[in-house]
């Protein structure tokens, strides 16, 4: 039976009629398959959740140890009956730690829903795995050809380039608490800063949750630790974006404003987050990354959730490919960028 008969979209989200169960579902509901630990996928209050252990644990750390009545927890590759004779199971996304794909099989059909997801090398989760499949369901948060991220690494030497050209400014890098914060961090040190970093106290509990598991951020210290503020001249403090234009960042000595977003390829965006060093750093996939999973998977139909839908579904039907736009509700851009 082909999965547009057993899959719905409804308020909730993207439902699976044999298993009654929902995909990321935006509101509570009485049973969830959860892809990864952004707040527009991962909520509290769901009856039952089925998920990857670390996305359980950042669902924990964010929602409480209750945010669920019952919590299971699902290995890489771990086949899972679901009700309705519905095979479940989780394949990396490359897109966070713990993020997932969802891989269903019913009757003689498959769809993977794959959430958010890149295919760019991120030492801070597993990388994404092509699942071949009769329907892919995918994003389209950068479905548009102008959108061609550049190596993490041009970004970060950017970065560095500009603490040495101005050692008396203290750079502050708005950085998204949850894997933008991580994946810059591990960057930064793979690029040979070792320096301590010094972090809003916002992003904390999430940096001391990946070194929980086994991800080492080098040194970091809170910014509220520090004896004098002016001593973060000529140092990096990462903090949410929101910090880039708040009160809390007057304190800081001689600021220079960046933000790590692939958002930050559009100037309009960069002026508008007043950045003034903008950094193309994106846990999402570019133009040609989109195009290149749609050929590696191979499916007879795709259907786009969210994001730029319709340059994603012509290219898709230019390709020779069933496609549609769900235009799913709920889920935010500037969330992961």
């Amino acid at each position: 039976m082909h999965p547009r008969n057993w899959i719905q979209t409804r308020p909730e989200g993207l439902y699976i009629v044999p298993a009654d169960c929902y995909v990321d579902p935006v509101r509570p509901v009485a049973r969830a398959v959860i892809t990864h630990g952004h707040a527009d996928h991962a909520r509290g209050g769901h009856g039952s959740v089925y998920t990857t252990a670390a996305t359980m644990a950042i669902m924990r750390c964010r929602y409480g140890d209750t945010h669920a009545e019952v919590q299971v927890e699902v290995d890489y590759g771990q086949a899972l009956a679901l009700p309705g004779n519905v095979q479940l199971t989780l394949a990396p996304a490359g897109h966070i730690l713990g993020s997932a794909q969802v891989v269903l099989d019913y009757g003689d059909a498959r769809i993977v829903v794959s959430g958010d997801y890149k295919r760019r090398h991120d030492p801070t989760c597993a990388p994404f795995v092509p699942v071949p499949c009769d329907v892919f369901v995918t994003e389209a948060t950068f479905g548009l050809p102008v959108f061609r991220h550049p190596p993490i690494e041009n970004e970060v030497q950017k970065l560095l380039d500009s603490l040495r050209s101005f050692p008396e400014r203290c750079h502050l890098v708005g950085v998204y608490a949850l894997g933008k914060c991580q994946r810059l961090m591990m960057a930064l040190r793979a690029m040979g800063y070792h320096d301590t970093l010094y972090l809003h106290g916002a992003l904390v509990k999430l940096c001391e949750l990946y070194q929980a598991h086994a991800i080492d951020l080098g040194a970091w210290e809170k910014v509220s630790a520090v004896a004098s503020t002016q001593s973060l001249a000529g140092k990096i403090v990462l903090a949410p974006p929101s910090a880039l234009a708040d009160r809390w960042s007057r304190k800081l000595p001689e600021v220079l404003s960046c933000m790590a977003s692939g958002w930050m390829q559009i100037r309009a965006r960069s002026k508008q987050r007043r950045a003034e060093l903008p950094l193309v750093i994106s846990d999402h996939c570019d133009w040609p990354e989109l195009l290149q999973t749609l050929e590696d998977v191979k499916p007879s139909a795709v259907w786009v959730t969210h994001g730029r839908e319709e340059a994603l579904v012509h290219q898709a039907t230019k390709m020779g490919v069933s496609a549609k736009a769900l235009s799913l509700l709920g889920y935010e851009e500037e969330e992961t960028g």
